[in-house]
């Protein structure tokens, strides 16, 4: 399939954390008309998410930390509750979403299985997010979890459960649009 949209410039707006460019293209609309236009578009690489179930206990893993974006976005205490997630880096999404659920959550799981990939935020984010779920054990806990701190992350570690979490969910003290789909995932496919 030919593309409809040709990059004629590209600025680096700023490549301090991650990279935001301003791109200018021209783009050809179905009536054949050619349209120019500027957008600005930030680039943090992909990542991968999980949400750890237990079937006996009915509970699930989740994560509370301090997110800045949402504290300037209303979120008074700026402290996000959050399935399990990470930059790829270098990566493949099950090795990367691995690590990330043994820094994160302390648990070491093994049978996990990806549910789809999604675009979060395709007006403004690159991101292309890939979700997984996992069974969890205690017995599987080998850490306790809380993150790296020379990444400066400071994570506590939440078992609710989950019918608990589908009742945070519907009264908004869950908010994270990748927790919500991995919460609904689980509902429609009756996994608790």
């Amino acid at each position: 399939m030919q593309s409809n949209v040709k990059i004629l410039k590209t600025e680096i707006l700023s490549d301090n954390w991650y990279i935001l460019k301003k791109i200018t293209y021209e783009y050809l609309k179905g009536d054949g008309k050619k349209q120019v236009q500027t957008r600005e578009a930030y680039d943090r690489g992909n990542g991968a998410t999980i949400l750890l179930y237990n079937k006996e206990q009915k509970t699930i893993i989740l994560t509370r930390q301090f997110r800045l974006p949402t504290f300037i976005n209303g979120n008074e205490t700026g402290m996000l509750i959050e399935a399990c997630a990470g930059l790829l880096d270098k990566d493949n999404a099950i090795d990367c979403i691995r690590r990330e659920t043994e820094e994160e959550t302390g648990y070491k799981v093994t049978n996990i299985t990806k549910v789809l990939e999604a675009y979060m935020s395709p007006g403004s984010v690159t991101e292309m997010l890939y979700f997984f779920i996992a069974e969890y054990t205690n017995e599987m806990k080998i850490t306790a979890g809380g993150g790296l701190e020379y990444e400066g992350e400071n994570i506590e570690v939440l078992e609710l459960f989950f019918d608990d979490a589908l009742r945070m969910m519907e009264t908004g003290e869950i908010k994270d649009g990748k927790t919500i789909i991995l919460l609904q995932y689980l509902r429609l496919k009756n996994l608790l």
